[in-house]
């Protein structure tokens, strides 16, 4: 992991919010939403949906969405603040993660929107921590702006 301070909690929870924000009022993220859910038939990730009590693709795909969409906005705050990638891989869970797969794989269609919007989106498999802990750096930030994540 980078060596890189991580930034205040309070400052990137406002910056993902904004960042969020902004790349769900584009144009052509109705497109991207339903295109990244479209995608969910090929997941076959085994080492994260079973922490999902009772996960059913049908009820658990459209939230894990808008999991994704948030982790991926306070990675980008964190790059935003910081200008390093590495800091920026903060640990998100397993079917989070998951789905952050299945949206970066919608490329064309992900890359005009942030292009657009000017956000820094930052996912590099080999950097990733999967090791999210209730109580650590993005669960904090993630309080911070969102309120109690989902217990699912």
């Amino acid at each position: 992991m980078s060596q890189v301070q991580l930034p205040e909690v309070s400052a990137v929870a406002g910056a993902a919010k904004r960042i969020l924000h902004n790349i769900q009022t584009d144009p052509e993220f109705s497109a991207f939403r339903a295109a990244s859910l479209e995608y969910s038939s090929d997941w076959q990730c085994f080492t994260g949906f079973p922490v999902v009590d009772r996960w059913t693709l049908e009820l658990d795909a459209a939230p894990l969405f808008e999991e994704g969409m948030r982790a991926l906005a306070l990675k980008a705050a964190v790059f935003e603040a910081t200008g390093d990638d590495q800091a920026a891989e903060v640990a998100i869970a397993v079917p989070v993660d998951e789905m952050t797969h299945a949206m970066l794989a919608q490329a064309q269609l992900f890359a005009r929107i942030v292009a657009r919007t000017g956000v820094g989106i930052i996912h590099q498999t080999d950097q990733e921590h999967t090791d999210y802990r209730s109580g650590g750096y993005t669960h904090a930030c993630y309080r911070t702006a969102w309120g109690e994540p989902p217990a699912r």
